[in-house]
């Protein structure tokens, strides 16, 4: 009989668990807290590392993602007042040439959803996780706030950085913190675009002096921006209020912001500290779940994707213990390594007056000495679905 997962979210790695599970021999099913649909509205838009690209390869996955997607390689990066402080590289290239591609959110998820539908995976909309047991036998049986039940041989939490299923893992687990920053994004169409003289897939991101900007320009002259406001907001910020924080900046900040056509949404950005329990018995989490890395990374859907490859790899081979030991091991010192990395570059967009200063002065310095082989460890990583995992000797 096969074994039964039941994973909780429906995000980006909950959909790609459930096909990597069924290729590995399982049944899952996906529950997801929100109604059906809700994601054709969620987020905005975020890039697919090529180390994301590669992992999803691995099932075929990746080809739906290039048709809704671009190319993007590099980042330039400006002050406020313009000056030109150095180019960030988004990684090198897949075998067959493919660079990092920056696609809409709803698009990506649009995709995966389909990818599992294809599988026949079934989905549950509108049920919220309550709590979850582990049982005599050594399945799990998770409770919902309808009253239904539902019981599997193993659950998953890929529930985001909100995670429920990480305070059923550990009461004690850290919770997630604001940070000084919130995020809001946006599409202005090429007809209303100024200033944003860019070649496609190029981004431009500004550390202005009152909040950070970027964006970049779509092949068809559409531009996609993104700004990091500072927190606590106004009692009803709007694009007024966000445009007039790049006043006198360098560059389109304020008139992107001020032509775009559709109502902006303001969220909140959250920082997790290190997790220290990622699983108990059957029971074990993912992703954001585990390890919320802050946008600045732009790893957030590609080490989701990653996790999700890797876990079932590691169930697949080994007994449900030991293969959340085993995905813990393989999984954790790259993941944190990202974190706090993309802490270090979050803490350079709101420095004072001081840190700006240094910043400055510093980071063309730091731009200039890096290569392409220092960051090989982040975009070069490939996971191995063929080999079998070992349990630890």
């Amino acid at each position: 009989m096969k074994k039964r997962a039941l994973i909780v979210g429906a995000g980006i790695a909950g959909p790609v668990l459930a096909i990597a599970l069924r290729r590995a021999g399982f049944e899952p099913r996906v529950v997801e807290a929100y109604p059906e649909g809700a994601s054709r509205v969620a987020g905005t838009w975020l890039t697919v590392a090529v180390n994301g690209l590669a992992a999803l390869q691995t099932f075929g996955l990746q080809r739906g993602v290039l048709d809704v997607a671009f190319p993007s390689r590099e980042i330039e990066l400006l002050n406020g007042q313009g000056r030109r402080l150095g180019v960030a590289s988004l990684g090198g290239v897949l075998p067959d040439g493919t660079p990092t591609q920056t696609v809409k959110r709803a698009d990506l998820h649009r995709v995966l959803l389909e990818g599992a539908e294809r599988e026949g995976i079934p989905f549950s909309y509108g049920a919220r996780l309550a709590g979850a047991e582990a049982r005599a036998d050594g399945t799990v049986v998770a409770r919902f706030e309808d009253g239904s039940e539902a019981t599997a041989d193993v659950l998953v939490g890929a529930d985001g950085v909100h995670s429920r299923v990480r305070r059923i893992v550990d009461p004690e687990a850290p919770v997630p913190r604001e940070t000084r920053m919130g995020n809001i994004g946006g599409f202005v169409p090429a007809a209303l675009a100024r200033g944003a003289d860019l070649e496609p897939g190029t981004y431009r991101m500004m550390f202005g002096r009152r909040a950070f900007f970027g964006h970049v320009v779509h092949p068809s002259g559409d531009v996609w921006w993104f700004a990091n406001p500072p927190t606590p907001y106004p009692p009803a910020p709007d694009a007024a209020w966000l445009a007039g924080l790049f006043e006198g900046d360098h560059g389109p900040a304020a008139a992107l912001v001020r032509a775009t056509p559709h109502p902006l949404t303001f969220s909140l950005q959250h920082e997790l500290p290190r997790v220290p329990t990622w699983s108990r018995g059957a029971i074990g989490i993912l992703g954001d779940a585990a390890h919320a890395a802050s946008p600045t990374s732009g790893q957030g859907a590609s080490l989701a994707i990653e996790d999700a490859i890797e876990l079932a790899r590691c169930l697949r081979d080994l007994p449900v213990e030991g293969a959340f030991a085993a995905f813990e091991r393989l999984r954790r010192a790259r993941v944190e390594r990202v974190v706090a990395e993309a802490a270090r570059t979050s803490a350079h967009k709101v420095p004072g007056p001081l840190g700006a200063f240094v910043r400055d002065r510093m980071l063309p310095i730091a731009l200039s000495f890096a290569t392409r082989a220092s960051r090989d460890w982040l975009f070069d990583h490939r996971i191995a679905w063929e080999e079998r995992v070992e349990a630890e000797k």
